[in-house]
């Protein structure tokens, strides 16, 4: 890298991105600004040399019409004065044969070939007598051997050039000007959103604090909402306040989670402690009592440990990929039918599984769809009357588990897989308010989906869509 462009490396890195965007912005409308003077100006030019040009072939083709006649040498030489009659003299191919008056015009050896046939008819600048600017056109006067020039007074196209040169100039600076005003109010503008952005992130690792937004413009009229519409500044703030609001509502989930646990485990604990403490005063108490109280600190201490272990469940948010394979899904539901048999003897469980579904498989881990499965059967088993079927239907993407329980009602039905909310008629079963919310997020870390409905004739259906293979 060149000394010169580790110099513009380093330029770019100590100035903010505003300066960077506004010197940005003010060397391209310059550039375009002085582009189009410079463009007017040669234009200008070319257009008044063209004119004075086309008066000069004029007048050649005049003295050549009139004079055709007339020997060689100087045939008018007025043109020192503005408004005068073009200069014109007649040269021949050969020097010698030059008239004894001296041309008025300079004569050279291009106007030598000229009048030989042997260049083309050109212009060119000189100076007339007295110091002032002239034009020249040299051209074959129509006899062999011979040339032709005319001259006029150039210092009128010259006069407009400068003229022109000055005013473009003057354009150019205003326009330089302009373009750096330009450029510092683009840059204040265009990254407005940006400073806005910068400073709420500030305010955000300041004070811990997620509710902060971004102050967004407002769209067109009729156009809310519609992100096609925005520029690429508006849709990144439009962007961090999306994920600000995730991580607010990621925080208070997450308080909430806490409050919840405390609250949930301040019971347990509760108890635990005073059938300790009771145990240890073993000395004092009978066999019957203290057989009681070691049973009831046993189910406590599996209470809390099934606690413990659900907030740990409920802590992962997706599946370890390395643990994924292809799973059955058909002798899986018939051994967590099984079981819950076994667990809740008096509810009787009864299991269809349609042709399709025998023989399918889907991707997933066989211990969490177990435990899946096993949360979904111990809530319905949980709210059927007794005598009452749990009835589980596994038909080509979709299980389904219903009981003829209770229900669950329709203010409760949004809330049902939150962490650790109860509705009214659970409050008084056993229970920590995890298992559904531990479904839930089991399904959609194999990517599927768990619903809950009313059942037709009564009691809760939650219906389970699996994913494909």
């Amino acid at each position: 890298m060149t000394a010169r462009r580790r110099l513009g490396a380093r330029w770019r890195r100590r100035r903010p991105l505003r300066t960077r965007l506004a010197v940005a912005a003010a060397a391209a409308v310059a550039l375009v600004a002085i582009g189009v003077c410079a463009a007017a100006f040669f234009v200008i030019r070319y257009k008044l040399y063209q004119q004075l040009d086309q008066n000069l072939a004029q007048s050649a083709t005049l003295i050549a019409q009139q004079h055709r006649a007339e020997g060689l040498g100087v045939i008018t030489g007025e043109c020192r004065y503005l408004g005068a009659p073009a200069c014109s003299q007649i040269v021949p191919e050969d020097p010698a044969d030059d008239p004894a008056r001296p041309y008025l015009l300079p004569v050279s050896a291009e106007t030598r070939a000229v009048a030989a046939g042997r260049h083309v008819p050109y212009y060119s600048n000189f100076d007339l007598p007295g110091g002032k600017p002239g034009r020249m056109y040299t051209t074959t006067f129509g006899k062999d051997g011979e040339a032709v020039q005319v001259a006029l007074r150039a210092d009128i196209a010259e006069r407009g050039v400068s003229q022109a040169a000055s005013l473009l100039a003057a354009v150019g600076g205003a326009g330089v000007l302009l373009s750096a005003v330009g450029g510092y109010w683009v840059s204040r503008t265009g990254l407005a959103p940006i400073t806005r952005l910068t400073a709420t992130a500030e305010r955000i690792a300041a004070t811990r604090d997620a509710r902060h937004r971004i102050e967004l413009p407002p769209g067109p009229p009729g156009r809310e909402g519609h992100r096609g519409h925005q520029d690429e500044v508006t849709r990144l703030a439009a962007t961090f306040n999306t994920m600000l609001a995730e991580l607010e509502e990621s925080v208070a989930a997450r308080r909430r989670l806490v409050a919840d646990a405390s609250h949930e485990l301040r019971t347990p604990l509760t108890a635990l402690r005073t059938n300790a403490e009771l145990l240890a005063r073993a000395d004092r108490l009978t066999d019957a009592q203290r057989d009681r109280a070691s049973g009831a600190l046993g189910r406590q201490l599996r209470e809390v440990t099934g606690l413990v272990n659900d907030l740990i469940e409920l802590a992962r948010d997706e599946e370890p990929q390395p643990l994924l394979e292809e799973v059955r899904p058909a002798p899986l539901v018939a051994h967590a039918v099984d079981a819950a048999r076994g667990h809740w003897p008096a509810v009787p469980f009864t299991l269809q599984v349609t042709p399709e579904a025998a023989d399918r498989t889907v991707p997933g881990v066989p211990a969490r769809l177990s435990r899946l499965l096993t949360n979904l059967l111990d809530n319905a088993a949980k709210f059927s009357p007794p005598g009452a079927p749990v009835e589980v239907t596994l038909s080509g993407r979709e299980l389904t588990v219903r009981d003829h329980g209770p229900g669950i009602a329709e203010e409760d039905l949004p809330y049902v897989f939150d962490r650790f909310y109860r509705a009214e008629k659970a409050r008084a079963l056993p229970g920590s308010g995890l298992g559904l919310a531990m479904a839930r997020q089991i399904a959609h870390a194999h990517g599927g989906e768990l619903t809950a409905e009313q059942a037709p004739g009564g009691g809760a259906l939650f219906r389970l869509t699996l994913p494909t293979s």
